[in-house]
């Protein structure tokens, strides 16, 4: 049985690593990479990628899903074409899949690279 673990998060830009999503880390993992969502932020780190999902009116309730690189079995990923707004980076896990939008100024390959890295080792 196949679930969604979510309805599509938005990457919209890339951003240093905010030190808001710092408690979240274990010992010996590092951040590579974060960036922008609608509401708040998601880091890939050399472990898992981490989305930290704001949800209320004023965004004090915090909802955070961990996506260890290991769950994943499959991905794929497609560029935006000459009338698409956004990319799109779809993933296979063993909770289900994970659909995640990509803006037009994030390098859609680089981050087909960097879980290409994280996943097969």
């Amino acid at each position: 049985m196949e679930t969604s673990l979510n309805s599509g998060w938005t990457f919209l830009n890339q951003i240093d690593f905010p030190s808001e999503m710092a408690p979240y880390l274990v010992p010996g993992e590092s951040p590579v990479a974060s960036f922008k969502t609608v509401r708040d932020t998601a880091t890939f780190t050399n472990r898992r990628l981490i989305v930290r999902d704001a949800q209320g009116l004023r965004g004090k309730k915090i909802e955070t899903y961990s996506i260890p690189y290991s769950s994943i079995s499959m991905w794929s990923t497609e560029n935006a074409g000459t009338l698409d707004v956004n990319a799109e980076i779809q993933l296979w896990t063993r909770a289900g899949t994970v659909k995640i939008n990509v803006g037009r100024n994030i390098d859609v390959q680089a981050l087909d690279q960097l879980i290409s890295r994280s996943v097969l080792g």
